[in-house]
């Protein structure tokens, strides 16, 4: 009874959470967390609720996978946002993201000018034994 009213809790929280964020992504941070945790109560709850091996067993690994797997996830939605463009928060004070990005686009454009070089080299020497 106590771990699904603290499971339930949680759940509030982030749905609270969702209305009082300023920004899209703090309010996909406080969703992450809040829910993994809140879910995390409610699958303890119901593996001690029936005892049963495989319930107890199948709750168990559904909490594991999603402690692995909630993060990432969130990581990577809010990383998409950030790249389509979604807009921070008028007060947000760092913006790691943004150098971390700079830095990739400047390197993929590196290596992109040294692959069209490489192909125009290689253009020019078939030329050249064409040409003889």
């Amino acid at each position: 009874m106590i771990f699904s009213t603290l499971g339930a809790l949680f759940a509030l929280i982030a749905s609270i959470g969702i209305f009082k964020m300023p920004d899209f992504y703090a309010r996909l941070s406080v969703t992450v967390k809040a829910v993994t945790v809140g879910i995390g109560f409610i699958l303890i709850a119901v593996s001690m609720y029936f005892v049963d091996f495989a319930v107890t067993t199948k709750s168990i690994a559904i909490v594991f996978f999603l402690i692995m797997t909630s993060p990432i996830a969130g990581f990577l939605v809010g990383r998409v946002a950030y790249l389509t463009g979604a807009k921070m928060w008028k007060f947000t004070m760092f913006d790691d993201l943004k150098t971390d990005i700079d830095v990739k686009k400047k390197e993929i454009e590196e290596q992109e000018k040294a692959s069209q070089s490489e192909q125009a080299e290689k253009k020019d020497n078939t030329e050249q034994s064409d040409n003889l």
